[in-house]
């Protein structure tokens, strides 16, 4: 039987709320309605969302990093142990439970301006 992960749990619209998760492939796509992407927030944590969430038009959930991406559909916060994932510590679940609190409205518009690919010359 796989472990258990403790993670806290974001879904648009609603307040986030701590969940536990098989540490399996299949458990962490079905978390999030699809094929997984992660994303680091540099303080011993990760986000799991849907890779491809914004182009399967799926709701606006979250700002991030400073407001300066949109998460797209459901995803969840869980620890980062090298190459493998974790539970929360307490205190880690604390600060997201309260980091993410407050349900946000972001527009289908807002979601659409957060794609794509910029080009920097050189």
């Amino acid at each position: 039987m796989a472990k258990k992960l403790t993670v806290v749990m974001v879904e648009p619209h609603k307040v986030p709320y701590v969940a536990e998760i098989e540490d399996e492939l299949s458990a962490l796509q079905k978390a999030v309605g699809g094929y997984i992407e992660v994303v680091g927030n540099g303080d011993g944590t990760l986000i799991i969302c849907n890779e491809e969430g914004k182009l399967e038009g799926l709701e606006g959930n979250r700002r991030i990093h400073d407001g300066a991406s949109i998460i797209a559909g459901t995803f969840f916060v869980v620890g980062e142990d090298g190459e493998n994932f974790r539970s929360l510590t307490d205190s880690e679940t604390v600060k997201y439970m309260e980091r993410f609190a407050e349900p946000e409205d972001i527009s289908q518009d807002e979601v659409e301006s957060d794609m794509g690919i910029t080009f920097y010359s050189m």
